[in-house]
């Protein structure tokens, strides 16, 4: 329970860091954990991908939000089609 409890944590600053650094504002709060989870799946592949590792909460936040950066840029780019 404790770990599902960091992992929305995360993924809720993740969410809205991403949608900060988009100028898209926030999602609300919902909006912003889904996109933060999401995004930490992303960012875990890519991250692992690349062969990069973090520790601690702040590399975990940092890497969910580059990967909801990367989930808002695609999103936005299906959008436009």
């Amino acid at each position: 329970m404790h770990g599902l409890i960091w992992f929305v944590l995360i993924g809720l600053v993740a969410g809205w860091l991403a949608g900060v650094l988009m100028k898209g504002g926030g999602f609300g709060l919902i909006g912003d954990i889904v996109v933060g989870i999401i995004g930490a799946v992303i960012g875990g592949y890519v991250f692992g991908f690349l062969g990069v590792g973090t520790h601690g909460f702040i590399g975990q936040v940092f890497v969910a939000t580059v990967g909801a950066v990367i989930l808002i840029f695609l999103l936005r780019l299906i959008k436009r089609i």
